[in-house]
């Protein structure tokens, strides 16, 4: 089976420094390619002169998360495509349990490892932990995260399991899969374009797993920090977007409905606590939904519009009111 492994990269050169040679030491098994989204560092010029191994595309613009990979995997012929983040360290035989769950599950079409803290080893990491799911309104969480509580790993997810999205920190997917569902929503720029990508694969009637027996280290928010106001931005907005483009017909209008009170409870909360600038991304946010409201209407694929994609009715209510922290108790 052959691989590749690619890690998008802008003006990340300190990001490579530091974690590309673990991917080079203990990715024997693969390709290994730098996507450069048009950097104005001196990224390329680093690579060549010390990872002459590694093979650089070179994107024309930096388009973003989204953008930047759909730009980069197009010409790759590799069977399995791993998308990783430059901030992520792999460990020895990371790459084994990934492929062997690819060869032996014909209709698995996404793995995601374990993918702990680089700075606390012994925690989960913020961006997908153990697997992600959504409630029934379109929050994301996690095993091993809810909102921003984080478990500690005491091998409970050591398992191989189901999951409803994977990371797009480190994502493995087939090839022929990405290119059959279109790639990356480039309207979403950056932040959850990995689960919308996953829930349209579910509605391709294929399967997303997570394997406990890979293990990357992940230092997260190296391009955005989770309390800058563009990420609640688009978290906010791609939320919507998701919801429009996937969910059933007949419930849409009525859970992005609701979703937007919702939105519109954490915008009050903003305001409470003087936080204008999160208050201002809430608003911005819902302003561009309406304006692409259309537009991402004509992009609803429903192949199998029975999926039920969601496993509790409301994270928000367990997580907040009821005062449940961890998956188990959540689920």
């Amino acid at each position: 089976m052959k691989v590749a492994v690619v890690i998008l990269n802008w003006n990340g050169k300190d990001l490579l420094k530091q974690f590309l040679p673990s991917v080079t030491q203990f990715s024997t098994e693969a390709n290994i390619y730098v996507a450069d989204n048009a950097s104005t560092d001196d990224s390329i010029e680093f690579l060549r002169n010390n990872f002459p191994e590694v093979k650089i595309i070179q994107n024309k613009e930096n388009g973003g998360y989204a953008k930047g990979y759909n730009d980069a995997l197009k010409h790759l012929s590799e069977e399995i495509l791993i998308l990783l983040n430059s901030d992520i360290e792999v460990t020895i035989n990371w790459l084994q349990p990934i492929l062997e769950m690819f060869g032996k599950e014909s209709k698995t079409a996404v793995v995601q490892p374990k993918i702990l803290d680089y700075k606390k080893k012994d925690h989960f990491e913020y961006a997908g932990a153990a697997g992600g799911f959504i409630d029934k309104f379109g929050y994301p969480f996690c095993r091993g995260r809810i909102f921003d509580t984080i478990e500690k790993d005491f091998g409970q997810f050591n398992d191989n399991a189901e999951i409803f999205w994977a990371s797009g920190a480190c994502l493995a997917i087939r090839n022929e899969v990405f290119k059959e569902i279109g790639g990356f929503d480039e309207d979403f720029f950056a932040h959850q374009e990995e689960i919308d990508l996953c829930w349209r694969i579910k509605n391709f009637d294929y399967d997303i797993k997570y394997t406990g027996n890979s293990v990357v280290y992940h230092v997260g928010g190296a391009t955005l920090d989770k309390i800058n106001p563009k990420k609640t931005y688009y978290n906010f907005r791609n939320s919507l977007f998701m919801l429009v483009k996937n969910l059933p017909k007949k419930e849409m209008r009525k859970i992005v409905f609701q979703r937007m009170i919702l939105d519109g409870i954490a915008g009050l909360k903003f305001l409470i606590q003087g936080d204008y600038k999160h208050l201002i991304s809430v608003l911005k946010a819902h302003t561009h939904f309406y304006a692409n409201f259309s537009k991402m209407s004509r992009k609803r694929i429903e192949k199998s519009s029975n999926i039920q994609y969601f496993e509790i009715k409301s994270v928000v209510f367990k997580y907040f009111v009821l005062r449940k922290k961890t998956f188990k108790n959540i689920m």
